[in-house]
């Protein structure tokens, strides 16, 4: 896909939600080659610079920076606001997993996945999705896993999480294509972020992909469904894991993988 069609279609400018690094700093180089202004997102203002720094010098794009906490998206939503950028399409990359047993789980560490990896994306994607719809063109992506896709120890009020982006996102692209807006769930697999190479117990699982070539598949399929699985891996394991197998053998699956992460 050429830069020219992409941006009319999803211009002038998005907003990548956890940009600093890993999978979003990917997404906003994706984005920059295919001629996108950005509006980047994250808590942490070095390494959010850092990249904004690097996007400005490879692609000669406009970035502005916002150092925002989207698990306090009532304050962040104007911020945004106030900055007034025709926002073209929106991709949601910020999470927070605990990781280890539900019962060694604080309440805070579980109200803050459900406040970032649902509510922020639910109501961004709620201010955004309106001036979409007026302008009659838009895209809304939303990074879902397929960790959401079954039960999955250990990990499982993120792996909760990510299964109502998803289903979100199914609603959203039926409502929304008649107006002229794309909405797309990516469920990735395993995925060699920062973060997923620091947790304990974490080791490189079949179909593990880069960040660029999550981003890049993710961006090509927008416009063609409501969702995406990355990698020939993936989609077989999915289709394995929903489709053949019973819930229970399926989780079961998952804890060999996730049982061991703390």
């Amino acid at each position: 896909m050429s830069s020219a069609p992409f941006r009319e279609r999803y211009g002038p400018r998005a907003l990548v939600a956890g940009a600093s690094e890993g999978l979003g700093a990917a997404f906003a180089d994706a984005l920059a080659r295919r001629g996108l202004d950005l509006l980047l997102i994250a808590r942490r203002e070095e390494q959010l610079t850092a990249t904004a720094d690097r996007i400005r010098q490879q692609h000669g794009v406009n970035v502005i920076t916002l150092v925002a906490d989207l698990a306090d998206i009532d304050a962040v939503l104007p911020r945004i606001s106030a900055l007034d950028l025709p926002i073209g399409l929106l991709v949601y990359d910020a999470a927070f997993a605990p990781i280890g047993p539900f019962a060694g789980a604080t309440s805070e560490q579980l109200s803050q996945a459900a406040a970032v990896n649902v509510r922020a994306p639910l109501l961004l994607t709620k201010a955004l999705s309106g001036p979409m719809i007026a302008r009659g063109r838009g895209g809304i992506v939303l990074m879902s896993s397929l960790a959401g896709s079954q039960g999955s120890p250990n990990i499982s009020a993120y792996a909760a999480t990510k299964a109502f982006n998803a289903i979100l996102t199914e609603g959203l692209w039926s409502e929304l294509k008649p107006h002229g807006v794309d909405v797309l769930a990516c469920l990735a697999g395993a995925i060699l972020t920062p973060g997923y190479q620091q947790a304990e117990g974490a080791k490189p699982a079949p179909g593990t992909l880069t960040p660029e070539a999550v981003a890049e598949q993710t961006l090509n399929a927008l416009g063609h469904g409501p969702i995406v699985i990355p990698g020939a891996v993936n989609k077989l394991g999915r289709f394995v894991l929903t489709r053949l197998l019973s819930r229970r053998a399926a989780i079961a699956i998952m804890s060999q993988n996730t049982g061991g992460l703390s």
